[in-house]
């Protein structure tokens, strides 16, 4: 079975809050001071962090500014079952 990869398309922050839309329509929001690999998101400010690409495929996230990204399927590991 061949399953779709879920690729990342847009990416905002409100109150402290990384949102990213992915292609299926869901948004995955982390709380950025409660994430500890986002440390370095967090002390971020708010130019830089307004700095992102998408990396082609829309696998990952990527902040030139920062030299950092963050790939979609660890933002899905870290999402908890409901």
């Amino acid at each position: 079975m061949i399953t779709k990869s879920v690729c990342a398309e847009s990416v905002r922050f409100t109150s402290g809050v990384m949102r990213v839309r992915l292609d299926d329509g869901r948004e995955i929001s982390l709380p950025l001071n409660e994430v500890p690999w986002l440390k370095w998101l967090a002390k971020a400010t708010p130019k830089p962090r307004a700095n992102w690409a998408i990396e082609p495929g829309g696998f990952a996230i990527y902040w030139p500014d920062l030299d950092d990204g963050i790939e979609v399927c660890h933002l899905l590991d870290s999402m908890p079952l409901v």
